[in-house]
């Protein structure tokens, strides 16, 4: 049964469950705009603060591509399937060199089996809470781009391993997303590597790798790992949808750089995991009119978050 059941009626499910084709394009074009606009600032005004400003925009926005990926998985960005599958493969997964058909295969089992031992995810979140020190080691790998290359590093490598080998590929599947990825590389590196060759011809040789391959190995990184330790970092192990995953609040800065897209709703999300990214608000909203907001997992901000999976001293 859907977790929200227990607490929301059918009829005040169905309308947040409502999809939107114009709301679902605009959340695409809002992406790739920002993404444009940063670039466009830098262009405009080069400058060391404007170009970090940038790569920190262009890496929350490439996050913000794979929240919309994960919509499509869930079919929830357009009403049809064929243009979730078509958008959240050419337009948001392969640009980051993510797979929708793996990733939805992958996610829908973390949504069955959450925070049990068959959750594929659950070894990220038994990790936390963790020391101060190991905190800082995560982000600072995470910044430097060390997290990012030797990722890259190990889907090339992969990919290569498994090139023309069916037997292979079908048994890798079984053991981890990122062999999903490897699969899949063929086809996305193009894309990848389109995009930054795109952004260089618009300006400089050098755009493409500063404004696509560095925000990607550095702070698409750093955000992921924030966004992954606050949605199930340092929270109940159980059954229990209220308690088994995490919300946090976001106020405007949150949003632009570390939160897009609504993914702070973790709960609500999980709750009904077909609602699409922009009527969890509204779900949040009915949750607490009804008095469940003492029994809600939430922090108030992404700092709280952090503090509570181990962002504290030792």
């Amino acid at each position: 049964m859907t977790p929200g059941k227990a607490f929301l009626t059918s009829d005040e499910i169905r309308p947040l469950a409502q999809r939107s084709d114009l709301m679902g394009a605009w959340l695409v074009a809002h992406c790739w705009g920002t993404i444009a606009f940063a670039i466009g600032l830098f262009a405009l005004w080069p400058n060391p603060a404007t170009f970090l400003l940038a790569v920190i925009l262009i890496g929350s926005r490439q996050l913000g591509l794979a929240i919309l990926m994960h919509e499509a998985a869930h079919s929830a960005l357009f009403k049809s399937r064929k243009l979730n599958d078509w958008v959240g493969e050419w337009l948001c997964g392969w640009p980051i060199m993510a797979d929708l058909h793996a990733y939805r295969h992958y996610h829908l089992t973390h949504h069955r089996f959450t925070q049990t031992d068959k959750d594929p995810d659950l070894a990220l979140s038994l990790k936390f809470p963790t020391s101060h020190a190991s905190m800082r080691r995560k982000f600072l790998r995470d910044l430097t781009g060390q997290t990012g290359i030797k990722q890259l590093a190990g889907q090339i490598l992969m990919f290569i391993q498994l090139a023309g080998d069916d037997d292979a590929i079908d048994a890798a599947k079984t053991q981890s997303a990122q062999a999903f990825k490897s699969n899949t590389l063929g086809r996305a590196f193009p894309v990848f590597i389109g995009i930054a060759l795109a952004i260089s011809l618009v300006g400089d040789w050098w755009w493409g790798l500063a404004f696509w391959l560095l925000p990607y190995l550095t702070w698409f990184q750093f955000v992921l790992r924030v966004r992954n330790i606050a949605e199930h970092g340092a929270v109940e192990q159980s059954d229990n949808p209220l308690q088994n995953v995490r919300t946090t609040h976001a106020g405007p800065v949150a949003r632009t750089l570390v939160a897009p897209y609504y993914v702070n709703y973790h709960l609500e999300h999980h709750m009904v995991m077909h609602v699409p990214c922009w009527q969890l608000p509204k779900m949040h909203a009915l949750l607490m009119t009804k008095g469940l907001g003492g029994q809600m997992r939430t922090a108030p901000n992404y700092r709280a978050a952090m503090m509570e999976a181990g962002w504290r001293s030792s």
